[in-house]
């Protein structure tokens, strides 16, 4: 049984990656991107992982990666072996607030450079709330130190009623009593998610940090001033 309060938690595990495994990911990631990677997965790219119904790829890149970034969804099989031991030997601690989770998505590697960002948004229970499996939370591990790069990760939180569907889940679906859904269009495509009032958390987790959040908590990350940032994220499921 899925409760809300699981789709709108926030927490994270520290030391989810050691030293040394930091410095793997990164030789992996050099290795792959080379010098024609940054292009293919970056300024050339013409797909994304965000979506906005009525809207293109391009379009949806515009709203929530105004400036662009790196975005790699088809990630070497060294990096994802790692990635998945790390989760495998940490599940415990994630399912200590999320015990609805059995299962996670591939990951996905991100990499912003000087003033590269993502916009505040809400993943939402995606596909669909009501088919599974359901995509009840996020999480993102960065390699590189937030303190001098900048690009710090947010969460932002409201008491508005504007942020949620006006229907509760039925009977029988699988969530708590009282489970609701964010709106679609929870994003900067919407004049109503513009004007709605909301209160940025900031988080500066030390590299290595993995930071797990519910899918209908609006997220984004400030703007990097300098340097990259690195990271890799994955949605966790309810089968």
């Amino acid at each position: 049984m899925i409760h809300i309060a699981e789709t709108l938690s926030i927490r994270t595990v520290e030391g989810f990656l050691k030293p040394d495994e930091i410095e793997q990911l990164n030789l992996v990631m050099d290795d792959t991107l080379g010098s024609l990677g940054r292009n293919r997965y970056g300024t050339a790219r013409r797909t994304t992982i965000h979506e906005i119904p009525g809207h293109s790829p391009t379009e949806a890149q515009d709203v929530y990666e105004p400036a662009g970034r790196i975005e790699m969804t088809d990630i070497p099989s060294k990096a994802t072996a790692l990635l998945d031991q790390a989760l495998k030997l940490h599940m415990a601690v994630i399912t200590r607030t999320l015990p609805s989770v059995s299962g996670h998505r591939p990951w996905i590697y991100l990499e912003y450079g000087p003033g590269q960002h993502i916009t505040p948004h809400a993943d939402g229970i995606a596909p669909d709330p009501l088919t599974r499996p359901r995509q009840i939370a996020a999480a993102t591990v960065t390699l590189t130190d937030i303190h001098e790069t900048g690009g710090a990760f947010y969460v932002e939180t409201t008491g508005s009623d504007a942020a949620w569907t006006a229907d509760e889940a039925p009977i029988g679906s699988g969530y708590a009593k009282g489970m609701r859904f964010a709106r679609e269009g929870t994003d900067m495509s919407s004049p109503w998610f513009r004007t709605m009032p909301r209160t940025r958390w900031n988080v500066t987790p030390a590299p290595g940090t993995l930071v797990v959040f519910g899918s209908q908590l609006v997220h984004g990350t400030e703007p990097v001033r300098a340097g990259r940032v690195r990271k890799f994220l994955t949605h966790f499921v309810s089968e």
